[in-house]
C-alpha cells in the first residue's frame, strides 16, 4: 500500500502544494533528502501527535463513561432518598 501511487494523499498534496519541485524531487526522482534529521525529526513528531491524539480520545471516552457511570449512582441514591422519605 505504501508503494501504490494509485492514491493521492492529503499529504501528497499538501507537499506539492508548497513546493511543486520539491514534490517531484523527492516521489518522482527518489531524491534524497537535503537534511534527513530534520525529516526524521518531523515523522517523530508526527508519530508523537497521533500518540497523544489517541490518549486524549481514550481520555475523553473515558470521561463519558465516568461521568454515565455518576449518574446512575446519583440516580440510585435519589432512589433509595425518595424510597425512605416515601415510606
Amino acid at each position: 500500500m505504501a508503494n501504490d501511487r494509485s492514491l493521492v494523499r492529503a499529504s501528497d498534496i499538501g507537499l506539492w502544494a508548497f513546493c511543486h519541485r520539491a514534490w517531484w524531487l523527492a516521489h518522482v526522482k527518489q531524491a534524497p533528502h537535503q537534511n534527513p534529521q530534520l525529516l526524521a525529526h518531523g515523522v517523530a513528531r508526527h508519530v508523537a501527535h497521533g500518540a497523544d491524539l489517541q490518549r486524549a480520545q481514550w481520555l475523553q471516552r473515558a470521561g463519558v463513561w465516568l461521568l454515565i457511570i455518576a449518574l446512575f449512582a446519583l440516580l440510585a441514591l435519589l432512589a433509595l432518598f425518595a424510597a425512605r422519605w416515601l415510606f
